[in-house]
């Protein structure tokens, strides 16, 4: 079964269950696909599927951090949850030494050398990590290989 058939049996399950709130969360990503479907007049794969849930999920940690920072803990909370739903369409994330050492396996590929060289490499690491990293955490970790 295809990442978009799974999230639309869960739409179904949601419905099914009156769950509101992750119904909504759902509904949004679906309608981001459609978007993208519709904008670029593509069918979206898992892996397109993966990039649009990653930015949901960085717009969603963004809007925390600014509601938070603005002391409105009522809207930070429901970004939260949407976050959580957010989160169980993506793969198991690499820890942070696991991005690392991909990092340095690339930049020592490309034989990529200081700071010059950072949209080289990030160009790379990019097409190897989306959707299996945090990308924030990619980027400082090509910083710290290139200034080492």
């Amino acid at each position: 079964m295809s990442l978009k058939q799974r999230i639309t049996e869960d739409m179904k399950a949601a419905m099914r269950a009156k769950e509101m709130d992750r119904l909504g969360t759902i509904r949004l990503l679906l309608a981001a696909v459609k978007q993208k479907e519709v904008d670029e007049r593509v069918e979206v794969d898992d892996a397109m599927l993966i990039g649009i849930v990653d930015k949901l999920i960085k717009q969603r940690k963004d809007s925390i951090s600014q509601f938070t920072a603005a002391g409105r803990m009522d809207l930070a909370d429901k970004e939260s949850a949407e976050l959580k739903v957010l989160e169980v369409y993506l793969p198991q994330r690499l820890s942070a030494e696991e991005i690392t050492t991909a990092v340095k396996a690339i930049v020592a590929e490309l034989g990529a050398k200081g700071p010059g060289d950072m949209g080289k490499v990030m160009g790379a690491v990019k097409a190897q990590l989306a959707g299996k990293a945090d990308m924030g955490l990619v980027s400082a970790a090509v910083k710290a290989a290139l200034a080492g």
